[in-house]
């Protein structure tokens, strides 16, 4: 449907990390401009306001600080780093639910890379965004560690802390939603069939 923004996250160098967990303020600075960009693009696709997202972020960034001593190695950084973001943005989300939202502005998000398509159209664009707004929380968030965020099924199981099976139906359910939303306002990107939840691959 459309193309991930970048390869699957990289983990962060061993002796950096060991550095972070014991306090090194150094050492987490290169964490943060590794990862700092993607938790934010992730972050403001959800709740769609640039200056929240921003703060969102930063507080994402002072609960891994935080957090850092007693990670356990047990689980991949980017997962615990996703896992830690989709606990703050759910906090925030409800939050939203009981005061009024302030509109976002779809303009200055992130452009994304339409693939399959002649031209990039920002009609086309603009559409494909706003159906994936369009999505529960759940699927969305699925869905963007996947095609933006570029995890793996099974990480995002793990971010998300449900089951693979989840992860791959969430994953189909949000797919399949945003091409019925596109095809209701007549617009096509890419010829290629939507994927099945059966078909994919857990990398």
């Amino acid at each position: 449907m459309y193309a991930r923004h970048a390869l699957a996250l990289e983990q962060p160098d061993p002796g950096i990390l060991r550095k972070a967990r014991r306090g090194d303020e150094r050492a987490f600075s290169i964490i943060v401009r590794a990862y700092e960009r993607p938790v934010f693009n992730y972050v403001l696709r959800l709740v769609g306001d640039r200056a929240l997202a921003e703060d969102l972020t930063q507080e994402v960034f002072l609960r891994v600080y935080q957090g850092l001593p007693g990670f356990s190695l047990r689980s991949s950084f980017t997962t615990w780093l996703f896992q830690v973001t989709k606990n703050r943005v759910l906090d925030e989300l409800r939050a939203l639910e009981r005061r009024p939202r302030s509109a976002g502005c779809i303009d200055d998000m992130p452009p994304l890379e339409v693939i399959d398509a002649p031209f990039e159209r920002a009609e086309t664009i603009h559409a494909l965004w706003r159906a994936v707004e369009a999505l529960s929380v759940d699927l969305k968030m699925a869905l963007l560690l996947r095609d933006i965020v570029g995890l793996s099924y099974m990480e995002i199981a793990e971010a998300l802390e449900v089951t693979l099976a989840t992860v791959k139906w969430r994953i189909y359910k949000a797919r399949e939603e945003v091409q019925a939303a596109l095809a209701r306002e007549g617009v096509t990107v890419g010829s290629r069939p939507p994927a099945t939840a059966s078909g994919t691959s857990g990398g």
